[in-house]
């Protein structure tokens, strides 16, 4: 039972959606303690910062028992030793999702054999959501009320908002 009591759940999260919201309970619903792990640099293009994704993930997973949110830079597995979290939690949406993440976790078990990752399926609702098709059908106009917390959504039309009066 020891090494069921902490997970790390990395990822961008931007924004955090209510696909990742339902891998979070799963989650901490197996484990002790889930840290939901911000990447501070993200590798890709996004829409928030840093300090927003921070935001809206600690207010989108307030009064999930277990749950605390952390940033990080660098290799998750060194931020997963350092919390001492033997699993890293990851999300499979579609099979087109496998192979990336199998490579990665591969690599990760490579670089720290002591850490496991742990693949989870959201709810079948939630399969075909994605941060970025969440931006994109956003920026169209679409009605995300039923994939997003309400904070998330509240702070993504004003983003878009802010964006379109700069542009």
């Amino acid at each position: 039972m020891d090494a069921m009591k902490t997970a790390v759940y990395p990822g961008t999260f931007d924004p955090i959606t209510n696909g990742h919201i339902d891998i979070i309970k799963r989650a901490a619903s197996i484990f002790r303690q889930v840290t939901i792990a911000v990447v501070k640099v993200a590798s890709k293009d996004v829409l928030f910062s840093y300090s927003e994704r921070l935001d809206l993930v600690c207010r989108a997973t307030k009064g999930i028992k277990g749950v605390k949110v952390e940033g990080f830079n660098g290799l998750v597995v060194d931020f997963a030793r350092r919390k001492k979290a033997k699993v890293i939690v990851r999300g499979l949406r579609m099979i087109s999702d496998f192979e990336y993440e199998f490579q990665m976790a591969l690599t990760n078990r490579n670089l720290s054999p002591e850490v496991e990752t742990l693949f989870l399926m959201p709810h079948p609702e939630y399969s075909f959501i994605s941060s970025r098709l969440i931006r994109e059908a956003a920026s169209l106009g679409a009605n995300l009320k039923k994939f997003l917390p309400s904070a998330v959504l509240k702070a993504l039309k004003e983003k878009l908002c802010q964006r379109a009066r700069i542009g």
